[in-house]
């Protein structure tokens, strides 16, 4: 497959705020769909597994699917976008995501599902890779930071919004749970005209470009591999087994020979070289351990605030709003002053500093925890992560060439959310085993035949049904666990810090990505030049 485009285009202009603005309304809509995505099944899931009469495994690829696929696919994504036209692929994407919505919700069977989860999936990690690919192309580094609180307020509408309508949806009689997909389509559609009437990106002269379909082939194979080890590892079978020593061994000969093949080839999916930008490396590192520690840590808040508390999940929606403004305006505020001082190092350094210690406060909670406690300490988690996950991807994008933005930006992404990943499956597998542990202890404690149940598949449980004494060591079981939850996640956040204190600061540029390409490709020329005349 090659690219071609005509070399007499137009040198690019500063877009004014307006144009901005109205650019980022289809770019917003787009990643509010890939949000809404993700969290607007997961109340619904119980309801969707029994009417579809799946197995437990199934809830979990149900869960996997997307997530895998999304994982996988943001490199492939992102260097698509520094070959071919943005606004092409991003509605591309937003076109798999309404196939795979419809489908999902036209699903009669598990399979089918699961098959519709990653067609969603793979739209997912279009989204998440454009969306910020051409947010760098047409905003200057000093300028993005006042532009991050859009960013922030979609991603807390989504996340907080997502689990409450998904819940109103199974509860409707005259809508049910297939609603959950079908209503993210009008959002798609919106999305894709938005981008159409409000998006210019002008055209820039490209060399002609070949694929390179065997890199991302073992890529997204070994990357695979890797995260469906980690996801099923300890619930579908032990740690210490042939599946894991299969999977783990083909997942690292096929990166291995990944590494092998993008070294080699003119247009690697991951061009290699990147990694020796220092600024890159340093946050790609820092991108893994927060997702480990952020979404690894608080995916099971939501069980908690329902098992440990006893909400409702509308109310244990609603729980976790604390977490969400602190994010928003801490990354509002932040951007805003990074946008006009150009200072940015130490928002970085503060937001990791902040984030470790709010986990280490979360890692002190149990059953008895009040409420406004709890929001403290969850408002410091979001502040932290507010000022630092966004800026991560500013830094990383003001030190690389403005053709090779879209591969930064999508390794950033790759990895945070491959850190997510590893952290829930991890996080999740210790969880299981010390409710289970907790829940003997107080069972035997009590006098209560505990069935020696080693709990590690053991299914959460219906706490209306179980009599007084069994519910307080159920609430006190999960309470504990979740705790120990933040508790490992700590080190994960500190060691983020760590990586970002060797972050170097550097000035932010003042020109777009599509202003700093057409200048790089007008340097090449003149060099061209210059070397044919001599």
């Amino acid at each position: 497959m090659t690219a071609t485009q005509a070399p007499d285009a137009a040198p690019p202009t500063a877009m004014t705020n307006r144009q901005i603005l109205q650019a980022m309304s289809g770019l917003m809509a787009g990643m509010f769909v890939a949000i809404l995505a993700g969290t607007v099944v997961a109340n619904a899931l119980p309801t969707i597994i029994a009417d579809l009469g799946a197995s437990q495994s199934s809830y979990t690829w149900v869960v996997t699917a997307e997530l895998l696929a999304m994982t996988a696919t943001v490199p492939l994504w992102g260097k698509l976008s520094d070959l071919f036209d943005k606004k092409l692929l991003l509605q591309l994407s937003l076109g798999m995501f309404v196939v795979g919505s419809l489908l999902a919700g036209f699903s009669h069977g598990v399979d089918l599902l699961i098959f519709s989860r990653v067609v969603q999936g793979i739209g997912a990690g279009g989204l998440t890779a454009l969306a910020q690919v051409v947010m760098a192309a047409i905003i200057p580094p000093r300028r993005l930071g006042k532009y991050a609180g859009i960013f922030g307020a979609v991603f807390a509408i989504g996340t907080v919004a997502g689990p409450l309508v998904g819940g109103v949806l199974v509860d409707t009689s005259w809508l049910g749970w297939r609603w959950c997909f079908f209503i993210g389509v009008p959002f798609a559609l919106l999305a894709i005209a938005l981008l159409q009437r409000t998006l210019r990106l002008p055209a820039v002269a490209r060399r002609e470009v070949k694929i390179d379909f065997l890199g991302a082939f073992l890529i997204v194979a070994g990357v695979c591999a890797l995260l469906i080890w980690v996801t099923l590892a300890g619930n579908e079978f032990d740690w210490a087994s042939w599946q894991t020593a299969a999977l783990t061994g083909a997942g690292v000969l096929l990166l291995v020979a990944a590494v092998f093949v993008e070294a080699r080839t003119a247009e690697p999916v991951i061009p290699l070289d990147i990694f020796r930008n220092r600024t890159v490396t340093l946050t790609t590192v820092a991108s893994l351990l927060v997702g480990v520690a952020m979404f690894g840590g608080t995916v099971f808040l939501s069980q908690y605030f329902q098992v440990s508390l006893g909400k409702s999940p509308t109310v244990a929606g609603l729980m976790s709003l604390p977490m969400i403004l602190g994010l928003l305006v801490s990354s509002t505020v932040a951007g805003q002053v990074i946008s006009k001082t150009g200072v940015w190092k130490r928002y970085l350094v503060a937001g990791a500093v902040i984030m470790t210690v709010g986990l280490g406060l979360l890692s002190t909670i149990d059953a008895d925890t009040s409420f406004t406690l709890l929001s403290v300490y969850m408002a410091v988690l979001g502040i932290g992560v507010g000022m630092l996950m966004q800026n991560l991807v500013l830094a990383a994008q003001n030190d690389v060439p403005a053709s090779e933005l879209g591969a930064a930006t999508s390794v950033l992404s790759f990895f945070r959310s491959m850190g997510g990943t590893i952290g829930t499956s991890v996080l999740g597998a210790i969880l299981a085993n010390r409710v289970a542990s907790e829940m003997t202890k107080g069972l035997d404690a009590a006098g209560i035949p505990s069935g020696g149940d080693g709990g590690g598949e053991s299914s959460v449980p219906d706490m209306s049904t179980l009599p007084g004494p069994v519910r307080q060591i159920v609430e006190h079981a999960y309470g504990v666990a979740t705790a120990d939850l933040f508790l490992v996640a700590t080190p994960c956040a500190l060691l983020a810090l760590l990586t970002v204190v060797f972050i170097k600061e550097k000035p932010l540029k003042t020109t777009s990505g599509m202003e700093r390409l057409a200048a790089e490709a007008g340097a090449a020329t003149e060099t061209d030049k210059t070397v044919v005349g001599s």
